[in-house]
């Protein structure tokens, strides 16, 4: 089996190509990637169990010269490669919609022409905006940004082929924890650098906004599985645990009790998502994460450097 991972040496990319490489069944991994985040991470330290079944293409999603070229022999696509941001964050509207728009439909124009048996897109559950109450995948999307319409948008190119192959449509929640190619603009991410390295957290907002989270080994663990599992093709909401801002904060100053926090427009409400849990494809795809919060912080603290 061959794989195409684009955006594979990003935050997400990186920790599903430490699980793919482990799979015996897996002969060839393609990363496609423009490295435009100066990311190098997946490329340096320890060397990859099996690396020669690694190979890097440089590339844009926009170059369908290249991507026709790339997906030569490719049975399985794993659509990474966005321009991301927090999920409430609002500009660039056009870097969102020429990449993670019509970046997308030159993919799925290439795959149509291609010999892929499986897709497999990382979408957001940001396609939702906002609501007070848990919403799951029956709830009709309402993106407020740029970024959450042009993923949007992305996924109504990537619907043409449900009928087509094997296609998933993965609405991630806000990922989170340790990785050498983790970003450190997502939340929890966020406040474990400035918590550990500042002893001072920002906070906006009164702190009781709530998003929907899920770990990075949890969602590099659950896209590797789709492979083994096979779960029937469609649209699905891949999150773990709800978290208010505070909750966060409270975990932080148990491990790391001289923490300072300010807050900034206390008194304004900011926009909160909760997103219910797909209970069936947790369970099929293995998301289940025995260690509680603040293990995992602790645990994410001990991995940085000082």
């Amino acid at each position: 089996m061959n794989i195409l991972v684009t955006g594979g040496a990003g935050y997400i990319g990186t920790e599903l190509i430490r699980v793919l490489v482990q799979d015996k069944t897996v002969d060839r991994i393609v990363v496609y990637d423009n490295l435009s985040r100066q990311n190098y991470n997946l490329f340096s330290g320890a060397k990859l169990q099996d690396s020669s079944r690694i190979q890097f293409v440089k590339g844009e999603l926009l170059d369908s010269r290249n991507l026709k070229k790339a997906l030569k022999g490719i049975d399985v696509v794993y659509h990474l490669a966005a321009r991301v941001t927090t999920p409430f964050a609002n500009a660039d509207a056009h870097l969102y919609e020429q990449i993670n728009h019509w970046g997308t439909a030159e993919l799925v124009y290439a795959v149509e022409e291609s010999d892929v048996k499986k897709f497999i897109y990382a979408s957001s559950v940001g396609v939702y905006g906002s609501s007070d109450m848990a919403v799951d995948e029956q709830t009709s999307p309402d993106p407020k940004t740029f970024y959450a319409i042009s993923k949007l948008r992305g996924e109504e190119h990537v619907r043409r082929l449900f009928t087509k192959m094997d296609t998933y449509i993965f609405r991630c929640g806000n990922v989170y924890g340790y990785s050498p190619s983790m970003r450190f603009d997502a939340v929890i991410n966020k406040f474990v650098f400035e918590a550990n390295f500042e002893k001072r957290i920002t906070i906006h907002g009164s702190g009781e906004q709530a998003r929907t989270f899920i770990h990075i080994d949890l969602i590099a663990r659950a896209l590797a599985n789709v492979l083994s599992e096979n779960p029937a093709g469609g649209t699905y909401n891949l999150v773990e645990r709800t978290l208010k801002v505070m909750d966060i904060v409270d975990e932080l100053k148990q491990l790391i009790p001289e923490l300072e926090f300010i807050l900034i427009n206390q008194h304004i409400k900011l926009n909160q998502l909760v997103i219910k849990p797909n209970e069936a494809i947790n369970r099929q795809l293995d998301i289940s994460n025995p260690k509680s919060l603040r293990e995992e912080i602790e645990e994410f603290i001990s991995k940085l450097s000082f």
